[in-house]
């Protein structure tokens, strides 16, 4: 379907409210479920890959059954490779600030360190704080886009290693609980991946930056350089320009194009709780500008 079909009466462009100029939009008057018709479904996917993050408000009927109806119309729907998915569900995974875990809050391409990682990722408000626990998504291909032609040339050549090792919590600034909460997760089973620093979307045709808190190193190149090199990137992916935010409410959706954004957790809100559930629908191996894909370098098994 093409982008007009958006356009033409199945969702109104006055019920699609941009939330920031280079991405995210807020969608209005859509009760999500499982039982939308087709060319709601159609239209819904043609304005995330125009905006990459799409927002929809007042979804409080959404419980964890609906939300899985509903995000298996978009794919195929995957668990975490790394964690327990919620009891009772095929994939949904719980994030809950009481609960310790995981930290989000650092720039990062969801499950980038498996070669097929999610395409889409569909999450949900169910505790949200008094103040404070938004989340802020970056457009990759507008980074792309903003460097200057030499430095496109040499993202274009460039390959990243990606892994959930011990080095993102670092990145995310642990507690000595989420310490152990990695150091356990990576004692199961430990993932090495090397994609492209720049893929081609397989359904726009876009080049979009691929790095983010995931990545060990430059295949090739030397840690001082390569450090060097991930900061001017990364730089291009979080300017202001490029970001939109949301304040979550109880109840919201959102959801994003994994394959052409990143995206941060603010931990901002003390000893408040926050819970949010996700689902992940399966994707495709990434493809470079070269046509080499991204390649599965290592599983150990502790």
């Amino acid at each position: 379907m093409s982008e007009s079909a958006s356009i033409n009466n199945i969702i109104p462009r006055t019920d699609v409210v941009k939330r920031a100029a280079r991405i995210g939009a807020e969608i209005r008057n859509i009760k999500l479920s499982g039982d939308l018709p087709d060319q709601i479904i159609a239209a819904i996917h043609d304005l995330l890959l125009e905006h990459k993050v799409i927002f929809f408000g007042d979804q409080g009927h959404l419980d964890d059954a609906e939300h899985e109806r509903f995000a298996l119309r978009l794919g195929k729907l995957v668990p975490a490779p790394t964690l327990s998915p919620t009891e009772g569900t095929m994939s949904m995974l719980e994030l809950d600030s009481a609960a310790g875990g995981i930290r989000t809050d650092s720039w990062h391409v969801d499950v980038s360190f498996l070669d097929t990682y999610p395409k889409i990722l569909v999450l949900r408000g169910v505790v949200i704080p008094s103040v404070g626990g938004d989340t802020v998504w970056s457009n990759t291909a507008a980074a792309y886009l903003d460097l200057p032609p030499p430095l496109q040339r040499l993202a274009d050549d460039l390959r990243a290693i990606h892994t959930n090792a011990y080095d993102f919590a670092v990145i995310a600034r642990p507690s000595a609980a989420d310490k152990k909460f990695y150091d356990e997760m990576s004692a199961t089973t430990i993932f090495e991946t090397e994609h492209p620093v720049v893929r081609v979307h397989p359904e726009t045709g876009e080049r979009a930056l691929v790095l983010g808190g995931y990545v060990k190193h430059f295949a090739d190149i030397q840690k001082y350089d390569g450090e060097r090199l991930f900061g001017l990137f990364h730089s291009h992916m979080i300017a202001p320009e490029n970001t939109v935010r949301w304040n979550w409410k109880q109840g919201d959706v959102a959801i994003w194009d994994n394959r052409a954004t990143m995206h941060y957790a603010v931990k901002d809100y003390r000893d408040q709780r926050r819970v949010v559930r996700r689902t992940a629908i399966d994707g495709e191996v990434p493809i470079g500008v070269d046509g080499r894909c991204s390649v599965m370098r290592k599983i150990i098994k502790q």
